[in-house]
């Protein structure tokens, strides 16, 4: 049924599909990706040959060019970010930096959704609950970049959603897959007017899991709005609604990984296992926000967005049954001048404001196999997180371009016990206010190559997850990490654009890091680790072989290479009497390597293979536990043709882990038990097809 409704949704949005979509000439255009890269950064779109910082685009093509479930494939061919999935739907990302505090989810960076933060008040980010469809593109900044972002100490992510640009049309597609993998997208981006265009996307997915308890369900429906209200005006709106569902099998010891790595944890000592206590996830989550930008001269524009969330998370785990209600609200407005009239000397500035408001009820109960019982606490947090940002950018020659910003941030959390014993008034944990500034210099040696510096301060504050974590306990004493990072790059092009090269090295001190820890019962807690040495160098390069081209066999064939080297170390940290300095920072490999290579042939026929190297990663602190290396390959093969006039249909089947590689992805850190190991899927395909128009 849920196929029919989606099939009749489609054609009854298109009624005939080139009454609203332009017709698809296959055999007579091809996009031209020789075209300079831009990139949203820093208020406009700019070219990213000449910017300051370490940054990449992802397009949807890339997107797309593995399987439609996650953005994991494509974020992880950006040198210098890690993400990583324990089971579907369970995601982590680091960005410049180890997992080390983030057993789930995403806390040491910024997202936005176009001018929206998904990062929420208490530093959180759901990045699980987009479809990957529904995103046209990623723009990355890595490195710290609190000076107009706010709090992170990995980087700045923004994601732009279907509709809020000019490309229209709709689409179809239907996945299935191994161990029970089924997927429906349906996306149509539509302009009644010419002054409005608007987008809806839906999607439907579930899996089976490749261990025991590891099932996912999710379903999402997210619709974009653009009004060009006037010649100056324009509206955006987006609302998103996620109903998320994963279950989470725990983690293993060597010995039950070595012996069944498709097992869920085991009842251990007093605890029971992961399937008998139903551990899972279920987020429902409705993030929304409006956005108005305004011209108010040639020189000045002003912009305003509001947006918040409200989500409801059930936990069962297996020693608690935990229930979240989490309510967010924040603003966002900044006045930016443009003066590009004198081609010598550039100038913009931009002043601002960002401030998000979070309120959190948190209960916890005993949890019967799955089922909430007796209250063992009930807690009430606020946190209140708002910053204040200067920006200068100029432009001298078209070559040299100089660029200063400063943030003023003030981060606290109010902490309430309701249960068993309450309190007369809130408690107040407050982590002041803090200077975070930001230089950056780009010089453009030739027209095709630019050298690039930057000097700019890290500052994460602890999360709420991390200041009352699984232990229901109460860490006032938790510090804020913050460091400064330092960083050279190099940028170059060929003249036709066939050759692409990027490279950066960067060192980052960072003080009080926050490390995860396990205690007997299996609960987290979190402590600062003292200083950490993060050195890293990043390498990329793309190349065209054969260039896009519609007359011959071969029409286009690339290659993508990128690299990362992480030098991480504890620079002093104790723990009681275990001392750690000098060890290699937990969960963080020394080695990544990724390979993609695209092909395109004559009858619109393409294959698309992805590589992934990732060495040894350290999963306790005294480094003597490791995660083994392994190589990670990835095809796609597609064929599209056209149907009826403006209709076209895309047939697509793939392979992960081709080589059928044992490896644990997701790894527990500094687990107790020695349960460390999340076992990864063995080689798995899907086969599926889209409709387009």
């Amino acid at each position: 049924m849920r196929l029919i409704k989606a099939l009749a949704l489609f054609f009854s949005t298109s009624a005939s599909c080139h009454l609203i979509a332009q017709e698809v000439q296959l055999t007579d255009s091809i996009d031209n990706p020789l075209s300079p890269i831009q990139i949203n950064a820093y208020f406009a779109k700019r070219p990213l040959l000449t910017l300051t910082s370490s940054a990449q685009s992802i397009g949807q093509d890339l997107i797309a060019s593995q399987g439609n479930q996650t953005l994991l494939t494509a974020i992880n061919t950006v040198p210098g970010i890690r993400m990583e999935e324990r089971s579907p739907g369970s995601y982590r990302l680091a960005m410049r930096g180890s997992l080390i505090r983030s057993p789930f989810g995403i806390r040491n960076a910024k997202i936005y959704v176009d001018e929206f933060p998904l990062t929420d008040a208490g530093g959180n980010t759901y990045l699980n609950l987009l479809d990957p469809a529904s995103v046209r593109g990623l723009h990355i900044i890595k490195g710290p970049d609190g000076s107009i972002y706010g709090p992170n100490s990995g980087g700045v992510i923004q994601l732009t959603p279907n509709g809020f640009d000019a490309h229209l049309g709709s689409s179809l597609a239907i996945q299935g897959g191994s161990f029970g993998g089924f997927q429906e997208q349906l996306s149509t981006a539509l302009q009644p007017t010419q002054n409005y265009n608007f987008a809806i996307d839906q999607s439907f997915s579930r899996s089976d899991g490749y261990r025991q308890n590891s099932a996912l369900n999710k379903k999402t429906i997210q619709t974009t709005h653009r009004w060009n209200y006037s010649p100056s005006g324009q509206l955006k709106l987006l609302a998103l609604y996620a109903n998320l569902g994963y279950r989470t099998p725990g983690g293993l010891t060597q010995a039950q990984y070595d012996e069944d790595p498709t097992a869920a944890r085991p009842p251990a000592g007093p605890n029971p296992g992961a399937m008998e206590q139903r551990a899972g996830i279920y987020n429902k989550t409705f993030f929304g926000g409006l956005s108005n930008t305004y011209e108010l001269s040639n020189y000045f524009t002003h912009v305003i967005s509001l947006f918040g969330s409200l989500a409801n998370v059930k936990n069962p785990f297996i020693t608690n049954f935990e229930k979240r209600d989490e309510n967010n609200i924040g603003l966002r407005s900044y006045i930016s001048y443009h003066n590009e009239d004198n081609e010598q000397l550039q100038l913009q500035f931009q002043l601002g404001v960002e401030g998000q408001k979070g309120d959190y009820k948190i209960d916890n109960f005993d949890n019967e196999k799955g089922i909430a019982t007796h209250t063992q606490n009930k807690n009430r947090l606020e946190n209140d997180q708002h910053f204040y940002f200067l920006r200068g950018q100029t432009l001298i020659a078209k070559k040299l371009t100089l660029e200063a910003s400063l943030g003023l941030n003030y981060n606290a959390i109010k902490y309430e016990e309701i249960f068993p014993e309450a309190t007369e008034r809130f408690r107040k944990i407050d982590f002041g206010t803090t200077w975070m500034p930001r230089f950056g210099a780009s010089y453009l040696l030739t027209h095709q190559i630019a050298a690039r510096t930057s000097i700019s301060k890290g500052f994460s504050a602890p999360t709420i997850a991390e200041i009352y974590p699984s232990d229901n306990e109460f860490n006032a004493n938790l510090k804020p990490e913050t460091g400064t990072n330092y960083e050279i790059g190099l940028r170059a092009e060929s003249w036709n654009r066939r050759l692409i090269i990027d490279a950066a090295y960067y060192y980052f001190r960072m003080d009080d890091a926050i490390i995860r820890q396990i205690r007997e019962s299996g609960k987290e807690y979190f402590l600062n680790a003292g200083k950490v040495d993060q050195q890293g160098i990043e390498a990329s390069i793309l190349t065209y072989l054969i260039a896009p081209r519609k007359q011959q066999f071969i029409q286009s064939l690339s290659l993508g290479s990128n690299m990362t080297y992480n030098h991480y170390r504890f620079a002093q940290y104790k723990v009681g009497q275990d001392d750690f300095s000098g060890n290699k920072l937990t969960a963080t490999p020394d080695w990544i390597w990724v390979n993609h290579v695209s092909l395109t042939f004559d009858k619109n026929f393409g294959i698309n293979i992805m590589h992934n190297f990732t060495s040894s990663i350290p999963l306790n602190d005294a480094n003597t536990v490791y995660a083994d290396k392994y190589h990670l390959l990835q095809a796609k093969i597609n064929w599209t043709t056209p149907l009826v006039k403006g209709c076209n249909l895309q047939l697509f089947a793939g392979v992960d882990n081709l080589l059928n590689e044992k490896y644990s992805l997701g790894n527990d850190i500094n687990a107790f038990g020695g349960r460390y190991f999340n076992a990864a899927p063995s080689r798995n395909y899907y086969i599926g097809f889209k409709l387009m128009h």
